[in-house]
């Protein structure tokens, strides 16, 4: 990991994967929590939980983001609890920005997502309210994000987000290689939705072992799939996102297609053996075009749709004015601090006695049930 410091408020991180840090030098009247990540190669910023948003530029929608509802009047009880603010719901995260102060914003991509809910909370803004608790977790570390709505009598904040992530998690197949997958049925391969296929190869032999497999080659405009002939269940799915390289080399079974995932997906190498030399050429030339097209306009297959069309992110964007700020040499801060989950616990509470396990167990802490701690673990 590298980091970058261009001014007492603004550092860029370069990450492959999640980082949390905080920046030296300088101290906030208030916590500024931005965040922003990368995914495999540069086709889409890791949908999890990082630092940091700082520009316009980091703002605008990546290639194959978006919009798909736009919440006004979202206080972000957890870390700016009174201060009122604007939530945006992507098809890969979610950015809440402060009205008042815009440079104060976070995002949270739905990757990082292990459980959300809702519980009464205490808003500056409304009071006691149901708010929606986001838990996440990244690099080990569980984060704790708390959402109100502050217009009373609407479930909208809930219903968005809470639907897109659903449609988020049953869409991984475009994003995530699998093995031994339901991928075909009666030989042909089950086509997801926007999905299209190129081509179709058959006699291609797998070199995942010293036999090798035969079997059938699948390219399609969001992934390629292979499956063994004398068994479907044998088979791997590989999309463009996870693609790290694509080569023709040389292998104990002559010239091979060698495809190498990101690390993010397991860091495989897989080698293909397809016969001719011509039709391997072919192949490749076609693999790389269909990737560049991809990378162009990538497709996450998160199909979401609002009835009430909102405002482009540009047109909600407003450009961060460069604030004085007096340099404290010495003194850091770190912007998640307000987000952990349990960040006051200093030592263990006292333990009390539970109707529900016949055990005596350390006391929960308010607004907490052992119910919805078993939800969270599920």
């Amino acid at each position: 990991m590298r980091a970058f410091h261009l001014s007492a408020r603004t550092w860029i991180f370069c990450a492959t994967s999640c980082a949390l840090s905080s920046a030296p030098g300088w101290r906030a009247p208030r916590y500024e929590a931005h965040t922003e990540v990368l995914q495999s190669s540069s086709l889409l910023f890791c949908p999890a939980l990082t630092c940091l948003i700082t520009t316009f530029r980091q703002m605008k929608m990546r290639p194959g983001e978006v919009l798909i509802d736009c919440l006004e009047s979202i206080e972000d009880t957890k870390g700016n609890n009174g201060d009122r603010g604007r939530l945006l719901v992507t098809n890969l995260r979610i950015i809440w920005r402060s009205l008042s102060l815009p440079r104060v914003n976070l995002s949270v991509g739905y990757n990082c997502i292990i459980n959300i809910t809702t519980r009464t909370a205490n808003s500056k803004l409304r009071g006691q309210t149901e708010a929606l608790y986001i838990l996440t977790k990244c690099n080990n570390t569980r984060f704790e994000f708390i959402f109100t709505n502050v217009v009373p009598g609407s479930p909208r904040l809930f219903t968005s987000v809470i639907a897109v992530h659903r449609a988020y998690e049953t869409s991984k197949m475009y994003r995530d290689l699998k093995l031994r997958s339901a991928l075909i049925q009666n030989k042909q391969l089950r086509l997801l939705p926007q999905e299209q296929i190129y081509d179709k190869i058959n006699g291609v032999w797998n070199l995942s072992s010293d036999q090798g497999n035969l079997g059938t080659f699948f390219i399609t405009n969001v992934r390629i799939v292979w499956h063994a002939n004398m068994n479907d269940s044998f088979n791997v799915s590989i999309p463009y996102l996870q693609i790290r390289s694509i080569k023709v080399r040389d292998s104990k079974f002559g010239l091979a297609l060698v495809i190498e995932s990101s690390q993010q997906s397991g860091g495989y190498v897989l080698g293909f053996k397809i016969d001719p030399v011509e039709k391997l050429q072919e192949a490749v030339k076609e693999i790389n075009s269909l990737h560049k097209v991809y990378s162009a306009n990538p497709i996450f297959g998160v199909d979401y749709e609002m009835e009430e069309k909102p405002q482009s992110l540009e047109d909600l964007t407003v450009e961060q004015v460069q604030d004085d700020v007096e340099i404290e040499p010495g003194e850091q801060t770190d912007a998640f601090v307000a987000y952990f989950a349990d960040e006051n616990k200093q030592h263990d509470r006292e333990p009390v006695f539970s109707e529900e396990l016949g055990l005596a167990v350390e006391k929960l802490k308010d607004g907490f049930t052992l119910q919805g701690l078993w939800e969270v673990m599920t």
